[in-house]
């Protein structure tokens, strides 16, 4: 009987030993876009491959991974970033209880699902995240300093100098690992100037897109920053311009086939263009396409063959002053 029931022991601990693995392993989500270079747990990721509980999700300093969660909430992880999925815990009911991530280094947009809020949870080396139906970016520096800017709903971070409540779009933080935390205003560049890394927040800079339904407004970050790069930097020294050297002109060209005269209203006509026909001087003037015709008052042109001349030319008559004829 002895025997036996060790046996019995035996097999119910191997049963338990064969499970353990299929529950650490169990899938949480799977990849929707992956870019460069992306791994979990050391293997290379592939659009459409399962993530897992507790697995280790990392990107080169190119890389970007898209990743949809069961309960449709959503994390974007950009470049030279680190992150573990360390809770996801299903009730009875198969709704999200409990949804813990860890990231340890990098930058994140976070999008949530249709979970209670209060079953999410984001922590950083500087504090937590709490999440209440939002969207977000959020960077963590390799001193652990962490960042926030919401994008939609309403966030809070809690670190060990208590917290800020985030309520209003484009809200930002910072905090830092000793415990300090700024109080909440508008992002702006000078957030990226605070971190010292312009690379921060690429999501909301433009320098890394997003798809898929992740795409949100930059908080007119990337304005700011291109701005600033197309500026000149006044400590810089301005350097000489090359001058232009100016085109050489062809002169044996006629001048309406030059380049470089310019047309106004006062110029000659320019008879040396094809189609201009230069006036013949020598013929009659009523017959000279180029005389302008004039008004009433003009005088009749008698070398005209149909012109009428008046009988007083034809008969020499002439009147005196008082208009009577002699």
């Amino acid at each position: 009987m002895l025997s036996l029931h060790r046996l019995a022991i035996l097999g119910l601990a191997m049963v338990l030993a064969g499970l353990a693995p299929a529950l650490a392993a169990e899938p949480v989500g799977q990849a929707v876009l992956i870019r460069t270079s992306v791994t979990g747990d050391g293997m290379e990721l592939q659009a459409q491959d399962p993530v897992h509980r507790d697995e280790r999700i990392r990107t080169t300093r190119s890389g970007l991974g898209q990743f949809v969660f069961r309960d449709g909430s959503k994390l974007a992880v950009g470049w030279g970033s680190s992150v573990v999925i360390d809770r996801f815990v299903y009730d009875d009911q198969k709704s999200l209880k409990k949804l813990t991530i860890s990231a340890a280094k990098g930058t994140f947009r976070w999008i949530s699902g249709k979970s209670r809020s209060t079953a999410y949870e984001i922590l950083t080396p500087a504090g937590t995240i709490g999440v209440r139906g939002t969207v977000f970016d959020f960077y963590v520096g390799p001193d652990g300093t962490t960042a926030m800017v919401l994008l939609s709903g309403a966030a809070s971070f809690c670190g060990a100098g208590g917290c800020a409540q985030l309520t209003r779009r484009c809200d930002s933080v910072i905090a830092s690992r000793s415990g300090g935390i700024s109080n909440p205003r508008r992002a702006d560049r000078n957030v990226l100037r605070a971190l010292g890394n312009a690379r921060a927040l690429p999501f909301l800079t433009g320098d890394q897109q997003l798809s898929g339904g992740m795409q949100n407004g930059g908080c007119k970050l990337e304005t700011a920053v291109k701005m600033k790069q197309d500026r000149p930097d006044p400590r810089e020294p301005l350097r000489p311009q090359k001058a232009t050297p100016p085109k050489k002109v062809d002169r044996n060209k006629p001048s309406w086939d030059r380049p470089d005269r310019e047309k106004t209203r006062q110029d000659k006509p320019d008879f040396g263009s094809p189609g201009r026909d230069k006036p013949d001087r020598d013929r009659p003037s009523w017959d000279r396409p180029d005389r302008e015709k004039h008004g009433i008052g003009d005088k009749p042109d008698f070398d005209r063959p149909d012109a009428r001349v008046p009988e007083s030319h034809c008969h020499g008559e002439t009147s005196d002053r008082d208009g009577r004829r002699r």
